[in-house]
């Protein structure tokens, strides 16, 4: 499929891959391993092409693949939220999560991870909504492990009090680790809004739980702490947490990275952050895995800050 000439390509590539196995104070091993990292694509990065009906997510694999890509990040409401419709949607997950590891496997894709969104709110005060949403992220673990994923990637939406946040994100993290080590999965919490994108607290949550198969995607856009009139998603942000410390916090817990871009300069430079330095302190973390690429631009056509995002991390993490 020769993307180029049928559609135009929402283009994110969302970081992830295998598991940076040094934790928090750990002595380094006497002989420093080989950093590998190779390159995925995010699906929402293509959400308004596949939301807008012009493109299946069926063809995920193809498309990734046929825009240099190795690994593909999978998103759960790109394949049952009422937002999306598609030949295979009324056949139900079974049937689609069949077909996707078909395709991914006969292109020689790597299905690197899947990012939950919608399946209840993990850090909230109430122990009985924490449990339920628990147990509805338990499927998606079985579809990570199915697919052959390593990790399912959740958000810790819920109570504003810093200290019950905490205790309440431990709590379900622990449960839905515990279920998900059985199944050779890894839960990863996206620095992702509200009190997740303060760096020093998501830390303080991975030093509780202190479980092998738990850990942080880490994103370079997501440090919103509190937006306008407490929304979740679409405020503007009145509290940010500093960029380049948060992640500097977060790599030491990081089993993935997702590089999120919005915009390029002429020469290729993105103009909102130091992608370079942002780089560079992920190489410095000793993480090896997969990266993936999200450009979340405004761009009528997303493809060349795709491309951008590519190529920025192959000149400072690939050559």
């Amino acid at each position: 499929m020769n993307l180029k000439h049928v559609f135009t390509i929402g283009a994110t590539i969302v970081l992830m891959g295998c598991q940076n196995t040094m934790k928090k104070n750990q002595e380094p091993a006497s002989e420093t391993p080989v950093q590998k990292f190779e390159i995925s694509l995010a699906q929402w990065s293509i959400h308004n092409q596949i939301q807008g009906g012009s493109i299946d997510p069926m063809d995920f694999a193809s498309i990734a693949k046929d825009l240099g890509y190795t690994g593909l990040e999978y998103v759960s409401n790109l394949y049952i939220g009422d937002e999306v419709n598609y030949p295979m949607k009324a056949q139900g997950l079974d049937s689609i999560l069949k077909e996707l590891k078909r395709r991914s496997d006969d292109l020689g894709m790597t299905n690197v991870l899947i990012m939950i969104d919608d399946q209840g709110d993990l850090s909230v005060d109430d122990e009985l909504q924490t449990t339920q949403a628990v147990d509805n992220h338990k499927k998606w673990v079985d579809a990570a492990a199915y697919l052959g994923c390593y990790a399912i990637r959740v958000n810790l939406f819920g109570s504003d009090d810093p200290d019950a946040w905490v205790a309440n994100s431990v709590r379900s993290l622990k449960a839905l680790s515990a279920y998900a080590a059985e199944k050779n999965v890894s839960i990863l919490v996206e620095n992702h809004g509200g009190l997740s994108s303060d760096a020093k607290l998501l830390a303080r949550v991975m030093d509780e739980v202190d479980m092998d198969n738990c850990g942080v995607l880490v994103d370079f856009g997501n440090f919103c702490v509190r937006r306008e009139n407490g929304e979740r998603w679409d405020g503007p942000c009145v509290e940010e947490y500093d960029r380049y410390r948060g992640i500097e916090e977060l790599m030491p817990y990081a089993h993935g990275v997702s590089a999120k871009s919005y915009a390029f300069d002429a020469e290729g430079n993105e103009t909102s952050m130091d992608f370079p330095r942002i780089l560079n302190i992920v190489r410095d973390s000793g993480f090896s895995g997969f990266i993936g690429v999200e450009f979340e631009g405004p761009d009528a056509d997303p493809q060349p800050g795709m491309a951008a995002t590519k190529s920025l991390i192959e000149q400072v993490l690939m050559n």
